[in-house]
């Protein structure tokens, strides 16, 4: 995931077939960022599976279900929303059902599709899971940043969200595996 090149001492400006290298300080920065989110994501998941009992993508699924209408939606659209592929939201939603968490509903409309549904008992762990994240997710990111980073930050985070944003319907993404 590292790109190992760096751009020549005089960079010129590269031909159809040459590759745009990274500089030594955008080198740095891509370093930086992949190994500061892989410690955070692990950061995360460790507390949470620590208080909770719970791993992190499941927390999220959670959060998502509680977030949406009747706290309900779509398996294809929990998919797409979570960024995982359909074989490992069905997973995941299983082992949330073991728990008694979510709950599977089949749709009227389209004999294939189903819903996730959160239950009361999915919404209570979530209550009690969600003081000890965000005081982890607090700890970990924002007061470690002066409120102008943490603007900049949110800033620099959606301009690259709505550059990697999907754009063509017929895309291989993941989540429509």
């Amino acid at each position: 995931m590292v790109v190992m090149k760096t751009a020549p001492a005089s960079p010129s400006r590269p031909g159809p077939q040459e590759p745009r290298w990274l500089s030594d300080e955008q080198q740095h920065i891509w370093r930086a960022y992949i190994h500061a989110t892989r410690l955070l994501d692990d950061h995360l998941d460790r507390q949470l599976q620590r208080d909770a009992s719970i791993p992190h993508v499941y927390y999220g699924l959670l959060v998502q279900l509680s977030d949406a209408p009747r706290r309900r939606m779509r398996m294809t659209e929990l998919a797409r929303s979570a960024k995982i592929t359909r074989s490992r939201l069905s997973h995941a939603i299983a082992r949330l059902e073991d728990r008694g968490w979510v709950r599977r509903e089949d749709c009227d409309s389209d004999k294939r599709g189903q819903f996730a549904v959160l239950t009361d008992q999915g919404v209570k762990t979530l209550e009690e899971a969600a003081p000890g994240h965000v005081e982890a997710v607090r700890q970990a990111l924002f007061d470690r940043l002066t409120p102008d980073q943490q603007r900049h930050l949110g800033e620099i985070m959606c301009v690259v969200a709505a550059g990697l944003e999907p754009k063509e319907a017929g895309a291989d993404l993941p989540w429509l595996r």
